[in-house]
């Protein structure tokens, strides 16, 4: 309302403070179903960084071979060096999982049941994603231009635990080091 006037402002702490130290109710429910995420309560914050950029593929089926076709597909797209390792919770599309680390050469790493804070950077992008999917969506539906599409959205949102940088600007800086790196190996 005062965009001028800096004593007005207010930091988004103090809205998530209000919102969550409301008594229950009818408004609480409100004012929590306007946030992006819609939680009840407020979690824990997270304590190590995302890299990278994401990547979305489309696959045909949610079979084990429907997943190794996609992520083989995809991951294959990779510079070698940023494709290294692959950490994935333990879901049956996973029961193939020696061959995909065969095909583009990574380490498949599990996280343990019921322990999704060990995959925090992926728990995050997939409520990022609920934004363009909502639960419910009809996934045979989305084309793989449109799965691009979306990344290509969220790889340019500034994210705050990269310093306001997006994945997109953070992935070009983490490859020139590395270039860098492997020509000083060379």
């Amino acid at each position: 309302m005062h965009p001028d006037n800096p004593e007005c402002h207010i930091s988004h702490e103090t809205i998530y403070a209000s919102i969550y130290a409301h008594p229950k109710g009818e408004l609480k429910k409100a004012m929590i179903e306007a946030l992006r995420q819609q939680k009840a309560t407020r979690g824990r914050r997270r304590t190590t960084p995302a890299g990278g950029s994401m990547v979305l593929s489309k696959m045909n089926g949610c079979t084990a071979l429907d997943a190794l076709e996609g992520f083989s597909r995809q991951l294959g797209k990779q510079p070698a060096i940023m494709r290294q390792s692959f950490t994935y919770d333990r879901g049956s599309e996973m029961a193939c999982h020696e061959e995909p680390a065969r095909r583009p050469k990574l380490d498949i790493w599990f996280a343990d049941p019921h322990a999704p804070w060990q995959r925090g950077s992926n728990e995050n992008t997939n409520g990022l994603l609920r934004e363009f999917m909502p639960k419910g969506t009809d996934l045979s539906r989305l084309s793989q231009t449109y799965l691009n599409d979306v990344a290509r959205l969220l790889n340019q949102r500034p994210r705050k635990v990269l310093g306001f940088a997006t994945p997109e600007e953070a992935m070009a800086e983490e490859l020139q080091a590395l270039g860098k790196i492997v020509a000083l190996d060379s």
